[in-house]
């Protein structure tokens, strides 16, 4: 299977400028794990995860003056729409990520997750049974 379909196509964006605050709790709401920031001012797309958010909490910051610029995840890798389910798990391992933005050029397209990836695994496993 490719990633294409096993991505999330409905994505939460944010801007540089939410707080974590604003972006945690647009996470929260929407049951996602990351947010893709656009930052019109720089290049390239940044994404910020439940992770980046845990360790700013966990440094003592203050998450309602911390804009999510500041905690971008850095060295992003981004996921090409015709790799396969298991290259972007082997991908995500090598790199320790949870999540991959999907990107065809500089247009984002999607975030596959870990969690898309285990619910293709088990599905595909599921099916082979019956």
């Amino acid at each position: 299977m490719q990633v294409r379909e096993a991505m999330s196509s409905e994505i939460l964006v944010v801007g540089p400028d939410h707080t974590l605050r604003q972006a945690a709790r647009m996470m929260a709401e929407r049951r996602v794990g990351s947010a893709i920031v656009i930052d019109p001012d720089s290049e390239g797309v940044g994404i910020m995860t439940e992770r980046d958010v845990l360790n700013a909490i966990g440094a003592g910051l203050d998450c309602d003056t911390e804009r999510t610029a500041a905690h971008l995840t850095s060295e992003v890798v981004y996921a090409d729409p015709d790799w396969t389910v298991d290259e972007a798990a082997e991908a995500m391992a090598r790199g320790g990520f949870r999540h991959l933005v999907v990107m065809a050029g500089s247009e984002v397209l999607g975030v596959i997750s870990v969690r898309d990836i285990v619910r293709v695994w088990t599905g595909h496993r599921t099916a082979a049974r019956l």
